[in-house]
């Protein structure tokens, strides 16, 4: 009998088809986050939770999962009627806001794995990391790479991000991808399309965000829903300082 699962069979087990139904994911953040939450919707998580204060743009449109008709319309709106258009059945949950001090813990609570795909223009999502580490709960840090995907894995045992940041300096996403070229190079692969990338963008004039594509916004939701997945049915995963790089470049 055909089912919405059904060509699921052999690489993932009935039993764990049921266990990652009810397995509750919050996704911090909407940009990356739209892709990643309609991939692991499709593999069949069906119990996620999204916050975002943001509306679509049109600049969003190049990597993110809208379309020009969800321009001004809020993320969260946006994402949750194309989620349930795949699957009615599923329980979406939107917090249309940004996650802030008042906020954080109660938005935190009753989920048991996190995705941080928050900005950091702020010390939020470091606290996003603390608090879920508090509360025992995995959190995976994805970042578009352009022609890559980068993600690593926050466990509640481990290290954090701002580990990695010098004493005068606060942690971000370019913090991140330096610590990762630099990892790869001592471990002789060296990415030096990513760290030519991170020079040219460190030369703009103009305060702008990182340059972005929808190659990676695709990997990264692969590699996040992979993770999810090996997390909700027991698997080993890799956890920071390590991580988790795709690349169409090698």
């Amino acid at each position: 009998m055909e089912t919405t699962y059904s060509r699921n069979r052999i690489y993932i087990k009935p039993d764990e088809q049921g266990v990652i139904k009810d397995y509750s994911i919050l996704l911090g953040g909407c940009g990356i986050g739209s892709v990643i939450a309609e991939c692991a919707l499709r593999l069949g998580f069906e119990k996620i939770t999204i916050v975002d204060g943001d509306k679509v743009e049109l600049s969003n449109l190049n990597r993110q999962n809208y379309v020009k008709e969800n321009i001004g319309v809020d993320k969260t709106e946006a994402i949750k009627e194309r989620l349930l258009s795949i699957n009615p059945n599923a329980e979406i949950t939107i917090h249309n806001c940004f996650i802030d001090d008042d906020n954080i813990e109660s938005i935190i609570s009753d989920h048991k794995i996190a995705i941080n795909a928050l900005d950091f223009t702020s010390d939020i999502p470091l606290k996003f990391d603390e608090l879920c580490k508090e509360k025992g709960i995995p959190v995976l840090h994805p970042y578009n790479l352009g022609w890559g995907a980068l993600v690593a894995v926050i466990s509640p045992q481990g290290l954090t991000l701002d580990s990695i940041a010098k004493d005068d300096e606060k942690f971000n996403e370019v913090k991140m991808v330096e610590y990762v070229t630099s990892y790869m190079k001592f471990w002789g692969k060296p990415q030096k399309w990513i760290e030519d990338i991170v020079e040219e963008y460190k030369k703009e004039k103009e305060v702008l965000p990182p340059p972005q594509l929808s190659i990676a916004s695709w990997l990264v939701a692969s590699v996040c829903t992979h993770i999810l997945f090996n997390i909700a049915t027991g698997k080993p995963v890799k956890t920071f300082p390590e991580f988790y790089m795709s690349t169409i470049c090698d």
